[in-house]
């Protein structure tokens, strides 16, 4: 993460924005007298975050998600070709 974009130069580079992103760089922080305030990033970078919010906000999924990797870790597994003959694919 870059060192930040004050708010009154944000103005003048707003169209980078997405070029400055595209380089790697996962978010940019705009600042008011040296503080962020707020981050500007990029809109798959947002959904992302907004998707791991709404799973982690979800107890009974989280749960599901931790026996499955338990189940996994343990061996209790099927393979492909179970799975297709199971649902007759």
């Amino acid at each position: 993460m870059q060192d930040g974009v004050s708010l009154t130069d944000a103005r003048a580079v707003l169209t980078h924005f997405p070029e400055m992103l595209g380089e790697g760089q996962g978010v940019v922080p705009l600042t008011r007298h040296g503080k962020p305030v707020l981050a500007i990033m990029t809109w798959d970078l947002f959904e992302s975050l907004s998707e791991t919010i709404a799973i982690l906000s979800d107890s009974e999924l989280v749960d599901q998600i931790r026996k499955g990797m338990k189940d996994i870790e343990e061996g209790r597994t099927r393979s492909w070709e179970e799975v297709k003959a199971k649902l007759n694919l």
